[in-house]
């Protein structure tokens, strides 16, 4: 099943689907983090008593609005460490996110530009956690996923190489686009073999398969979980494949009024336009 959240009437409100044809505004939740609580007979039932989704007066959230955590991970295709020149890690590359960047599909990425005028595309597949977890094991990893879906790893690259740490680079307010569904893992068997693609402006840029990972999703859990607890609704970003603007020669950066196309096998896409403008101090 996957599952969305939206603004309907006014309200966040969840959706789910037995497939992208068939969505319905479901009762009995608070929020996604309620829904990942309950039984799945007891979703199944809500899905069931379920009312058809209006085709118009509603828009997409993001199906996880506020994580607690957003993890990523850096250098984890090895076309995308040769495109930078940089030597595939012998562990997991990790950095965090702030769930204040989270975005919607359709919302708008926005930057200053006189804070960057380097920002970049990384398509990625985001893990989110269903139920805590510590000091996990590979063999059990994929049992504390409730799901998947797709993710933007907006970056600023000036950012990321002169501020020395990337919490600017990768932080931004609109800098993680996430959705617009949350794919349950029952869907999604096989993380690793998922094909990933990023358009930009309709031209392809991104073309790749979570098989090239060099640290599968479960390796990601147990290693992660073995530093820091994992609760139900943090988000894991995967790394990105080949193919991101800063490594183009010349540079292909975005710029503003670009369109952001992101599709993932069994996921779906992800849509956002950028917009550069200079925010005001109050």
């Amino acid at each position: 099943m996957r599952f969305a959240t939206i603004l309907y009437e006014g309200t966040p409100r969840l959706v789910a689907a037995a497939d992208e044809r068939s969505p319905r505004l479901i009762e009995g939740f608070s929020d996604m983090f309620a829904l990942m609580d309950a039984p799945r007979a007891t979703v199944e039932a809500a899905y069931a008593a379920g009312k058809p989704l209006p085709e118009a007066g509603w828009r997409w959230l993001a199906p996880v609005p506020r994580p607690g955590k957003i993890i990523g991970i850096g250098l984890n295709y090895a076309d995308h460490c040769r495109e930078t020149g940089q030597q595939p890690p012998e562990k997991p590359l990790v950095f965090a996110k702030l769930n204040s960047s989270v975005i919607a599909h359709g919302d708008v990425i926005e930057w200053d530009p006189s804070i960057t005028n380097s920002v970049d595309y990384e398509a990625e597949l985001a893990v989110v956690i269903g139920k805590q977890a510590r000091l996990v094991s590979e063999e059990n990893a994929l049992s504390y996923v409730f799901g998947y879906t797709v993710a933007n790893d907006v970056t600023a690259r000036d950012l990321q190489k002169n501020d020395g740490q990337w919490t600017r680079a990768k932080g931004m307010d609109t800098f993680c686009p996430l959705g617009p569904w949350l794919v349950s893992a029952d869907e999604v068997p096989d993380p690793q073999s998922l094909s990933i693609r990023c358009m930009v402006d309709g031209e392809l840029r991104q073309n790749s398969n979570t098989s090239q990972m060099l640290f599968k999703v479960k390796t990601l859990i147990s290693y992660l979980s073995r530093t820091f607890t994992l609760y139900r609704g943090d988000v894991i970003l995967t790394g990105t494949p080949a193919g991101v603007g800063s490594a183009m020669n010349p540079p292909r950066l975005l710029r503003d009024k670009a369109t952001v196309t992101i599709e993932i096998e069994k996921l779906g896409r992800l849509e956002n336009v950028c917009r550069e403008l200079t925010f005001r101090v109050r």
